[in-house]
């Protein structure tokens, strides 16, 4: 078995590395293609990168728009990092954690061993792998890039986080910890009828982790190939091989330390990164944010690129609406809706729910949430200062000219602070933030394809098939066996949804977590008289109306209202010529792409053949959440159980007091 996993591990680092290397031979001007769903939102956000329809000037039109940035040089139009350095770099993160993978291998013997690492990691080990299951590429690179084309609406979600965890500490944590034992089906199915709740558990477990897991290989993939010109086919499958293993040898053991390095690695590099947009700025906020202010490129890329004002209007302060809330979310109801996913999504997503069964007691699992906030909480506000740090010193202009999602903005920023492209100090701090985005792909898509694999082979084929009747071998067997499928089955969607909006998919993951799993956890722990009908209910109504709204909301891509976006500056732009003025250079090109983007999509239509989106919210939390708790105490009260009320005060007790959970295992 050992000879196994080495090879595995040597020919998995080999195949990378000589992949990359292959690929890094193509010619130079072989450019990547620009898209605006480069990195996948984690965990974390529910939408966190720019819509792919928004607008970005040229990259000759950005790079005249830029002020000229401070010393190190202008940002590039292509992000081009040194592939040597870079891919070293990832070839030693592969080894370092393929050797976690094999060391881990050795300790997973157990059904409970392969899901929670026998309950034996400690709170301040799994607060850190918490940490890292929540700080995906999405908050990493997306939140920066939204912060930095969106300014302060970008900065909502980035303290999201803060109140999601403060929730899952004081209301989820510990119960969770003492009233389950592996997965979301074991804490609903205590007092209610196992084996329908376990299939639409498991339904909803898969349901979540697939649309995140997606995302993630979306990510992985675009990443690759806009810094390497790796093949986006070549990247998915090469990651997707990658996890696979993570997973399929090491389990939840692995796939904790992996959390942890990743996390250690990101954290110090967020830090870097902020530490010198902070001395940049003369460790002065005031100064920092008067800067962004007047800074002309960031109110000429307000006023033409978000607002869609080809000419300024007098009295509007452009950038001072930088700094304002309604860029991005303009509706009010939006930030709630968005709040609402964001403080409940999180209790909700299934490999979070997972962590708590890792540690030894529901104290532990009260450390972890404490630890986990407070890193949590430092990197999302290092983000913020980053997205700005972008915005001033690069500007809005030159990083949408190389991604238009701005998903490119920290990389751009680190080129730029290790002292321009090109320079040695440049190459390096870029490739070790490029394969820190990295690292941060592996981790969050282990931690997803172990809560998928988890639901079926445990919640299915065990408890349902089986009727919890498999001995501990067959268990690791069909676990082992599951996470292949699952891993397999994501680099094969991965594959497919190449042109699908990332900001769609993220928005799914964190809209049914809270619609769905939030109110069915809740009520099944605090209410006496919930039971299987309500959980039934709850996890589908719930589950049905967050995927319902979310296909036929602004956040999906409606070329029709491109189409309308491109005729007002093309009608505007020719209003003004026939008025006799001749139009600069920058207006010039405006018109051209304006015409060339109406005459690409004014007949074509969304995912789901609209015109215009029916809902008109960006994330249907506001909606959803309510309809989820509703159905579920509807659901209840129309289908008494006398059963589910009498076992109230058992899972009362354990869930207050730990009595009659499994002991950690000796690690």
């Amino acid at each position: 078995m050992k000879k196994r996993i080495a090879a595995l591990t040597v020919a998995l680092s080999l195949s990378m590395f000589g992949a990359a290397a292959v690929c890094a031979q193509a010619p130079a001007s072989a450019a990547a293609p620009q898209a605006a769903t480069a990195a996948a939102p984690q965990a974390t956000a529910p939408a966190t990168a720019a819509p792919a329809q928004a607008a970005a000037p040229s990259a000759n039109a950005a790079a005249k728009a830029v002020a000229a940035p401070a010393k190190g040089g202008a940002a590039p139009a292509k992000i081009t990092p040194n592939r040597g350095i870079t891919i070293g770099m990832f070839a030693l993160i592969i080894a370092v954690t393929m050797g976690v993978v094999v060391w881990a291998a050795k300790k997973t013997q157990t059904a409970s061993d392969f899901y929670t690492a026998g309950g034996g990691i400690t709170g301040f080990q799994n607060g850190w792998a918490i940490a890292g299951d929540y700080m995906s590429a999405a908050s990493f690179l997306g939140m920066s890039g939204l912060i930095s084309l969106y300014g302060i609406d970008g900065f909502m979600y980035a303290v999201g986080p803060m109140f999601s965890f403060i929730a899952i500490l004081l209301v989820i944590a510990e119960p969770c910890r003492n009233a389950g034992k592996y997965t979301l089906g074991d804490i609903l199915c205590f007092r209610s009828s196992p084996k329908v709740v376990r299939g639409v558990a498991a339904l909803s477990t898969v349901t979540v982790s697939i649309f995140y897991l997606i995302a993630q290989m979306v990510g992985a993939g675009k990443l690759m190939q806009m810094l390497l010109n790796i093949p986006y086919r070549v990247s998915v499958i090469g990651v997707g091989a990658l996890m696979v293993a993570y997973v399929v040898f090491g389990g939840m053991k692995a796939t904790t330390w992996v959390q942890i390095i990743k996390a250690s690695l990101l954290m110090g590099a967020t830090t870097v990164l902020c530490l010198l947009v902070a001395i940049k700025a003369g460790f002065n906020p005031v100064r920092f944010f008067t800067d962004v202010v007047s800074n002309g490129a960031i109110q000429e890329h307000v006023r033409m690129n978000v607002l869609k004002d080809v000419i300024a209007k007098p009295g509007v302060d452009y950038g001072q609406r930088f700094l304002e809330p309604g860029l991005f979310l303009k509706n009010p109801l939006d930030q709630i809706s968005l709040g609402l996913a964001w403080a409940l999504g999180a209790a909700g997503l299934p490999h979070i729910l997972m962590r708590f069964f890792t540690v030894p007691s529901a104290k532990d699992a009260r450390k972890s949430i404490i630890v986990a906030l407070f890193l949590n909480s430092s990197f999302f506000f290092m983000i913020s200062v980053i997205g700005f740090g972008a915005a001033l010193y690069l500007t809005p202009q030159a990083i949408s000219a190389v991604d238009k999602g701005g998903n490119m903005a920290t990389l751009l920023l680190a080129q730029h602070m290790g002292g321009g492209a090109g320079s040695l100090g440049g190459d390096i701090f870029l490739a070790f933030i490029c394969a820190v985005a990295f690292a941060t792909i592996l981790a969050v898509v282990s931690g997803l394809v172990l809560a998928a694999s988890a639901a079926i082979a445990h919640d299915v084929y065990v408890n349902i098939i089986k009727d919890g009747k498999a001995d501990q071998q067959l268990q690791v067997k069909v676990a082992r066996i599951t996470s292949l499928f699952v891993g397999s089955s994501a680099i094969v969607m991965g594959l497919m949804a190449e042109k699908e909006n990332v900001v769609a998919l993220v928005a799914l993951a964190f809209a049914v977590a809270a619609s769905g799993n939030f109110p069915v956890i809740m009520l099944s722990l605090f209410w006496r008289k919930f039971n299987t009908a309500g959980i039934v209910s709850g996890l589908v109504v719930g589950t049905i109306s967050a995927l319902t709204l979310v296909m036929v909301s602004p956040v999906m891509t409606y070329p029709k209202k491109i189409a309308a976006d491109a005729k007002k500056v093309v009608e505007t732009l020719e209003k003004k010529q026939a008025g006799g003025a001749v139009l600069a250079e920058k207006e010039v090109q405006a018109l051209e792409k304006s015409r060339t983007e109406y005459v690409k999509n004014k007949d074509g239509k969304s995912m789901v053949g609209l015109d215009a989106p029916i809902f008109p919210l960006k994330n249907p939390g506001i909606v959803s959440v309510p309809l989820g708790f509703l159905a579920a105490v509807f659901g209840c009260l129309l289908f008494r159980e006398r059963r589910a009320e009498e076992m109230f005060d058992e899972i009362d007790v354990r869930q207050n007091t730990g009595i009659g959970i499994t002991s950690a295992a000796d690690h």
